[in-house]
């Protein structure tokens, strides 16, 4: 192996470590709990900001743009985490208001 091979063989393996870094799975995945996160925040905003002081599947899907099941996780997670409180049991009479 010539110096020449071992310097490239060295610059291609940093040039890996850094794509690799920059790259990895766990960025990704700090990407989306960082938005997961803003959404939740739009959600408690929204909901203060509302004169009926409450807010359904519906809403939340036009306020984010997400799928029904998306908003549903997000309100769920709102009431497990102590922020909300779920109205009725299922169907379109289900709303949410901010935990007292």
């Amino acid at each position: 192996m010539t110096l020449e091979n071992v310097i490239y063989l060295i610059i291609g393996l940093v040039i890996g470590f850094y794509i690799w870094q920059k790259f990895k799975p766990q960025n990704l995945f700090s990407e989306q709990s960082k938005q997961k996160a803003e959404n939740k925040e739009k959600i408690l905003l929204a909901l203060r900001n509302s004169k009926g002081r409450k807010i359904q599947n519906n809403d939340v899907e036009k306020l984010l743009g997400v799928s029904d099941a998306t908003a549903t996780r997000y309100l769920d997670e709102l009431e497990k985490e102590g922020k909300l409180t779920q109205h009725g049991k299922i169907g379109q009479g289900v709303f949410y208001t901010l935990k007292k």
